[in-house]
């Protein structure tokens, strides 16, 4: 049954002048805003006085929104610091996270969080608030300023930095606190455990606001690349500068158009390689910035993901075997009309060689429409045309709908959703259809969910991931998670989880039951797990697992154990060790894997990430070994040295990627990226394979 919830209101104050950015609220127009001060805990209590107390203000003019935060604290020597990097994982360290709905409409909304020393997160809310992207970055900037009473911030967005509807006097405004050391979380509205952050349909409201103008809304990033490649260790270094550019024009407050030229992606870091034990292609997530803008949109089908389907897989554009393809330019338009958000893209690809395959130049193109009803609910249909690799005749087209309530029984989650999609191209025939449903029930003590998807023989969209095809996948499982009154056990969470998958005109393909009896996360923050999951795999034809190892045909039943322990991030030291043993494909194999964080100071930042796979099977032996380390030295929020090195016994290239990032204003920045591959030839150890230094600086003119 559900119930009409009241939304707590605070109202905005006048930013009349100039501010001194400086994180300190000493200001008139400070001193004269409304203070937002009455927050409850989220956990350890639920809506609980905090330990510290927490004061926000909101000051606005026509251009600009600062929000200002006092984050009293009685030991500020107890804050936990560690990160400056723009976009770091701050959510283990003491933070603020700040949700607007500048919209309305409780479906969508922006993310701005920062840390006492000035690192900045950004996200979008995604799937109506169950998740993030982190990815989406806008123009911002915060300052931050550590006293004896514990530490402030002044955030300022600039209103051409986000779409809005025009009119709206008040928007969707939420606050929440981490205070890290005690493992306590502080918020203003929706301080339910079984509600997120970042359902905006749950936040309460900034009133007061004025009539926002965003000007003509042009804004040009020009940038100017210098690019200088060697190939092999004989090969001359050539030099090639070039000219990129991106622009966008706001048509009206909350529709935006973006043209790409000549698009460069030259600054984007690295991919972190993985092992793969399976049969199936591996997942890598997009991260160039222009695919990621307005990303939220292109989300399809309640359900549908990594395991299943994405319909609109972008890393598709301009990207063949880790080889980058030429993009000639592109134009994007997003926005929301009503109740109704829509995007499109179209990209042109320039024509390029891949081992001794010449490809044309090819236009690929995809198209998004959802339109909210039922409050808290949607409905869509998703489009797409064009192929990477020039086949003729490639289009995808599909619907879906989701249900969705955060009054489910009161004040519970609840989601169903289903969806369908056809696929064609010229080389397919046969069944080139997929559909699916899942539902959800999503909450602190109970998470309970259950996935169906059908993927036709033939289905394969040509700007999709579909890791396998011709089968029905079932998964079905939940978690019970209880907070046990005792002194050092914070939460346990018992899990029991079934997937099985068979090929749609023949026999079952795959089983696992995944099972976890104890996962309990401590009072101190760290956490314990371990699991048994019996696993069944029915291969129906040869496939080689590693070099000269060849798993054959036949039906295989194994049992997998896991033994994993995480330690608490709030200390300079810390990480994850993961132990996965027991039997495999007749044989045995050991996944060793280690995560390691060391926080020397805040300018100084470690991370270690380790895999080691021992395998002993009838069929052959073999073991592969995975190491990376990243260095980042964090001088200012505005510039960091990041270094990433990575070795794999599989490719046996140890691999370089070091980056400067100055960020000299909140409109331009500097990147100097340096990437070195060599390869360990038992003949010739470190051979080098290529090298590339870039020099890449942009500045975005806003009119």
């Amino acid at each position: 049954m559900s119930q009409t919830i009241e939304r707590p209101e605070f109202a905005s104050g006048k930013l009349t002048g100039s501010l001194d950015f400086d994180g300190t609220l000493d200001e008139d127009d400070w001193k004269n805003a409304p203070v937002l001060t009455n927050l409850k805990t989220t956990v350890p209590e639920e809506g609980g006085t905090p330990s510290q107390t927490t004061l926000i203000q909101v000051i606005a003019n026509p251009k600009t929104v600062v929000i200002g935060i006092a984050c009293n604290d009685s030991n500020p020597d107890g804050i936990i610091r560690f990160s400056k990097l723009r976009d770091a994982d701050i959510s283990e360290e003491d933070h603020v996270k700040v949700v607007i709905d500048p919209f309305l409409d409780g479906q969508s909304g922006y993310i701005f969080a920062i840390n006492s020393l000035g690192a900045r997160y950004d996200a979008l809310v995604s799937n109506r608030g169950e998740s993030e992207n982190e990815d989406w970055d806008a123009v911002w900037d915060a300052k931050t300023l550590i006293t004896e009473k514990g530490w402030t911030a002044e955030i300022v967005i600039p209103i051409q930095s986000i779409a809005f509807k025009k009119g709206l006097s008040k928007w969707g405004f939420n606050v929440e606190r981490r205070i890290q050391r005690n493992l306590e979380t502080v918020r203003w509205s929706n301080v339910k455990r079984d509600q997120w952050i970042a359902q905006t349909s749950r936040a309460g409201l900034v009133t007061g606001l004025p009539e926002f103008n965003y000007g003509i809304g042009i804004n040009v990033r020009p940038s100017l690349i210098s690019n200088a490649n060697q190939m092999g260790s004989n090969g001359a270094m050539v030099l090639n500068p070039d000219i990129s550019l991106d622009a966008n024009q706001r048509i009206g407050p909350n529709v935006l158009a973006t043209f790409t030229l000549n698009t460069d992606f030259g600054e984007t870091e690295v991919d972190t390689r993985q092992t793969n034990l399976t049969r199936f292609p591996l997942f890598f997530p997009e991260k160039r910035t222009f695919f990621l803008e307005g990303s939220d949109i292109f989300e399809f089908g309640f359900g549908t993901g990594t395991s299943t389907v994405l319909p609109f897989f972008s890393r598709r554009i301009g990207l063949r075997n880790n080889v980058q393809i030429p993009v000639v330019g592109g134009t994007k338009l997003n926005g929301r009309i009503g109740k109704t958000a829509f995007g499109g893209l179209g990209i042109r690809t320039n024509d390029f060689n891949l081992s001794d395959d010449n490809f044309d130049a090819t236009n690929m193109g995809v198209v998004r429409v959802r339109r909210n009803v039922l409050k808290e609910s949607s409905i869509g249909f998703i489009a797409s045309s064009g192929d990477p690799l020039g086949r003729d005749g490639s289009w995808m087209s599909g619907g879906d709908f989701t249900f969705q309530t955060t009054r489910f029984n009161g004040d519970k989650n609840f989601l169903v959703g289903g969806w369908v999609l056809f696929a064609d191209r010229e080389d397919l025939s046969g069944d080139r259809s997929a559909a699916g449903f899942k539902i959800d029930y999503p909450n602190d003590r109970w998470d309970i969910a259950m996935t169906y998807a059908r993927i036709g023989e033939q289905f394969d969209p040509s700007l999709g991931f579909v890791p396998r095809r011709g089968v029905n996948f079932y998964r079905f499982g939940g978690t019970f998670a209880p907070r046990p009154k005792t002194p050092w056990l914070r939460q346990m969470f018992h899990q029991f989880f079934v997937t099985y998958i068979n090929n749609i005109s023949g026999p079952w393909q795959s089983y696992s039951v995944f099972t976890a009896p104890i996962n309990w996360r401590l009072e101190s923050g760290d956490r314990i797990e371990a699991n048994i999951r019996p696993v069944g795999e029915n291969i129906l034809e040869p496939f080689e697992i590693s070099d000269g190892v060849t798993i054959p045909v036949g039906e295989y039943n194994f049992m997998r154990y896991r033994l994993e322990g995480e330690f608490a991030r709030k200390r300079r030291v810390s990480g994850q060790a993961t132990w996965w043993f027991g039997s495999f494909y007749e044989g045995t194999l050991n996944e060793f894997e280690l995560t390691l964080n060391w926080n020397p100071s805040a300018l100084l930042a470690f991370e270690f990430n380790g895999l080691h796979n021992r395998a002993r099977l009838p069929f052959g032996d073999f073991d592969q070994t995975l190491a990376g380390l990243r260095v980042r030295f964090n001088v200012t929020s505005n510039l960091q040295l990041n270094s990433y090195l990575q070795y794999d016994t599989d490719s046996r290239i140890l691999g370089l990627n070091a980056r400067i990032h100055w960020i000299f204003s909140p409109l331009g920045d500097v990147f100097l990226v340096f990437n070195n591959n060599t390869f360990n030839n038992i003949n010739q150890p470190w051979e080098l394979q290529n090298r590339q230094v870039l020099l890449k600086v942009r500045y975005n003119f806003r009119l």
